[in-house]
């Protein structure tokens, strides 16, 4: 049977498969039949001589039949239908967070970073030290990295490492590095007359002015239509 030439080679494959299996069933089912046909014939020789000693007075001798062969050629297992190769699932490539800085305006925005780092890639860490050590790895310069490496005295004084959860890391890490009275601060900038857009992006004004509005806590509609400039 003839197929499209658009076929699949998937489909063609198994179709070819069922030809050739339905082949060999019908070559069996054909020598079944032949061996059957045999055996009937012998019978039927059997029954007739059986019949004619019957009717006779002298019993005449018995001529066995020819052994009829009773056994069927063998049937290969049918072989398994190849399985279509399946697409294995990958799973985008997550950058890496930038370095901390000893800037308390940049403390939130990196510690934001690792938060979304450490969710999407949640099997990478099988306890919250391995989250912490590997959070530190990025204190690399000015007091982030006075901080990272007292701790790590800490560690050597005592033999335990002062901070045990990332709970708790979070907590210490907002207490150090981020600013002190943060909605102060972004109430003063947004209520300033020096506070506008200038020659920054809109993207980057938008990003910079949601940050200060989430801060100040402000909410009124009205308000941010005023403070947007």
């Amino acid at each position: 049977m003839s197929l499209p030439a658009d076929t699949p080679p998937a489909i063609a494959d198994a179709l070819g498969y069922l030809q050739h299996h339905l082949q060999e069933l019908t070559e069996h089912q054909n020598a079944s039949e032949h061996v059957i046909n045999n055996t009937l014939a012998g019978l039927t020789a059997q029954i007739q001589q059986l019949t004619q000693l019957m009717t006779t007075s002298a019993p005449a001798p018995i001529v066995a039949p020819p052994p009829v062969t009773t056994s069927l050629p063998p049937v290969n297992p049918p072989s398994p239908v190849p399985s279509a190769p399946t697409k294995q699932q990958t799973r985008p490539k997550l950058p890496s967070p930038p370095d901390c800085s000893s800037e308390q305006t940049l403390g939130r925005a990196f510690l934001n970073s690792c938060t979304l780092y450490l969710r999407l890639a949640l099997e990478q860490f099988s306890c919250d030290e391995e989250k912490i050590f590997w959070t530190l790895a990025f204190f690399k310069d000015g007091h982030v990295a006075r901080w990272s490496k007292n701790l790590f005295c800490q560690e050597a004084d005592t033999g335990v490492f002062p901070i045990q959860s990332w709970a708790d890391f979070e907590q210490q890490f907002r207490s150090q590095f981020f600013l002190v009275n943060a909605e102060a601060d972004a109430i003063n900038v947004l209520e300033g007359s020096s506070y506008y857009q200038g020659n920054w992006t809109v993207d980057d004004y938008l990003d910079c002015f949601l940050t200060l509005v989430s801060d100040a806590g402000y909410t009124n509609p009205r308000t941010l239509v005023m403070k947007f400039r």
